[in-house]
């Protein structure tokens, strides 16, 4: 549902979890865009090109995206009773994969397309309230137009077209002049433009995302002392860094999770910006003539970071006041960046998140857990180096491996009882704080600028925009 998290009927309309076993009912009475009925058969080709190697249409190993073996790993087997009934063998009780089957990634395909190895990327066709028609690569331009045999609500518009302004001042400037009913990409300066405009308002919700700079402890010897990472946290000062760089559009981050998110625990505040005890930790640590580390960062901004080079010139300030020497590397390229810190070439390095599916495994089993069993950290250690194992999970940037991060996270993820993953993920939280394995940043708000003319539109951290609910006056 728009502006919420929880889980609602769609193509499934009821659906049941139990043990290592999970059904889902299907919608009934549901075409594709290319009027062929979805079935069960669908999801199950749609599963299989996905993950499994053995399908004549795998999208192949080289085209894998990292969302099929997340969001699928657990998957043993699927089957279909009938055309509108799934049956799921799960590995083990995995309490995120009802939430995890709502991810955008897995939208469901046509059998008939997927066999017909037709044009997806290019040409897709899917079953929701509008319709692909063209795509204008020159122009950074995609129209759909409306789908008059969508099952569900809506739609209420002839058409959407989707277009790419990459500067935020002419982005706010087109919506202000017409030229666009909704933007999103909205920075602190293009926010007050709309706020003082009479023809738009500013929209905003909390955001289910975190911001963070992570310490990379298999590269830097000086971060696998706690009193270390903990010195760094009190050194740099985020509540200015909030106020001046994200003009009040963020909130200080205590914890990965943020409060919108179960697990989250309210009785961990933020670290204080407090250089003395920075020193002392420092001191304490055995650091107390500092130490130097270099800093990489992306230069352009992103949903979690509103001004990263401000922002790392702001900690090279900080840190330089309790007697840590940072140098900052710059990356424009943001697929070279991200494949720079996947592969560990950093000592420390910011990075952020925006949950898939609103679900607390989806922040600590992607960013923290190394994906290996507790038995093969090292012993004496928090943090493992990649080599470890073929399977070691190179999202975890910081390289942590704390084995009582990793069972409670275990046993949250295994775990269907609300409150008793509640209580577990609350553990959880606080014990990450404590460690800090990241210098835990900010949670932003979602922005967006909307026309006066649009009706009805709700902003959605997940699984949005829902457009077919929008109405436009004339």
């Amino acid at each position: 549902q728009p502006g919420e998290a929880s889980l609602t009927e769609s193509l499934a309309t009821d659906w049941s979890l139990d043990g290592d076993s999970v059904t889902l009912t299907l919608r009934e009475g549901v075409t594709f865009h290319d009027g062929s009925e979805f079935t069960a058969d669908d999801f199950i080709a749609t599963y299989r090109r996905f993950v499994d190697e053995d399908y004549e249409y795998f999208v192949g190993t080289e085209n894998q995206s990292i969302y099929g073996p997340y969001l699928l790993g657990q998957v043993e087997n699927v089957e279909k009773d009938g055309d509108y009934t799934l049956t799921f063998e799960l590995s083990s009780a995995y309490a995120p994969f009802m939430r995890n089957l709502a991810v955008f990634a897995l939208a469901v395909l046509s059998k008939a397309e997927i066999e017909g190895e037709s044009d997806l990327g290019g040409n897709p066709v899917g079953t929701g309230p509008f319709e692909f028609d063209t795509w204008n690569q020159s122009d950074q331009r995609v129209r759909l137009t409306a789908n008059d045999d969508y099952w569900g609500e809506g739609p209420n518009v002839d058409e959407v077209v989707f277009t790419t302004v990459s500067e935020n001042t002419s982005r706010a400037q087109t919506l202000l002049s017409g030229g666009a009913d909704i933007i999103d990409g909205i920075s602190a300066q293009a926010a007050s433009v709309i706020e003082g405009d009479d023809s738009a308002s500013l929209q905003k919700v909390p955001g289910m995302n975190t911001g963070y700079m992570a310490f990379n402890m298999a590269r830097v010897e000086a971060f696998r002392n706690k009193k270390v990472r903990q010195a760094i946290s009190h050194a740099i000062n985020m509540e200015a860094i909030v106020e001046n760089i994200y003009r009040g559009q963020a909130v200080q981050a205590s914890q990965p999770l943020p409060p919108n998110i179960m697990g989250h625990n309210d009785d961990v505040s933020p670290y204080e910006y407090d250089p003395e005890k920075a020193k002392s930790l420092l001191e304490e640590a055995g650091y107390g003539d500092g130490l130097e580390f270099e800093l990489t960062t992306m230069t352009n901004p992103r949903p979690y970071f509103a001004s990263p080079v401000q922002t790392a010139q702001t900690v090279k300030s900080n840190l330089a006041e309790v007697g840590i020497e940072m140098s900052i590397n710059q990356q424009s390229s943001w697929d070279a960046y991200l494949t720079y810190t996947a592969d560990g070439k950093h000592d420390a390095c910011f990075l952020g998140w925006i949950t898939d599916n609103a679900d607390p495994d989806n922040f600590y089993s992607p960013l923290l857990h190394p994906s290996i069993p507790v038995e093969d950290v090292p012993d004496g250690q928090d943090w493992a180096s990649a080599d470890v194992s073929d399977d070691f999970n190179t999202g975890n940037r910081a390289r942590w491996a704390n084995t009582e991060f990793m069972e409670l996270v275990n046993e949250g993820k295994t775990t269907y009882d609300t409150e008793s993953r509640k209580e577990t993920y609350r553990k959880v939280s606080k014990l990450t704080h404590e460690e800090a394995p990241w210098v835990f940043m900010t949670h932003t708000e979602e922005l967006r600028g909307v026309n006066n003319r649009v009706q009805n539109f709700t902003i959605a951290p997940i699984s949005g925009p829902f457009l077919n609910r929008v109405s436009v006056d004339e």
